[in-house]
């Protein structure tokens, strides 16, 4: 009885050493410039996206502000993954543009001003 109870002690002890040396990334918070965001449904796009994304704990987007911040751990992803992401989403990210394929697909009120998009304007009476 007291080998099993010894060879228990051991076995979780062990366990416990090794899950200690497993060392957890950093957790990094960087702020990216996304000037193609135009309204709340853009804003939507971009963090629904980012909901399933490997390594993303937040994703936040200031549509006023035009710029996203976001919490990610450094040892499952980088900050030009992040941007490839949003560029694929369909929206530009800093020095990435959006991948045309995607921005096609987005709705109209979420596309660029020059190209016909952006949020509605009120009528002008007059």
């Amino acid at each position: 009885m007291r080998i099993i109870q010894l060879v228990l002690v051991l076995l979780l002890t062990g366990a416990g050493v090794s899950m200690a040396q497993v060392k957890k990334g950093t957790l990094a918070t960087a702020k990216i410039k996304v000037p193609s965001v135009q309204c709340n449904m853009c804003k939507d796009a971009i963090q629904r996206y980012f909901l399933k994304e490997e390594g993303v704990k937040s994703m936040v987007v200031d549509v006023k502000k035009k710029e996203a911040t976001v919490k990610y751990y450094t040892d499952r992803t980088n900050i030009e993954n992040i941007k490839t992401g949003i560029a694929n989403a369909g929206y530009d990210a800093d020095d990435v543009a959006a991948n045309p394929d995607s921005y096609n697909d987005l709705p109209k009120c979420c596309k660029k001003p020059e190209d016909g998009g952006g949020p509605l304007n009120p009528k002008k009476k007059g």
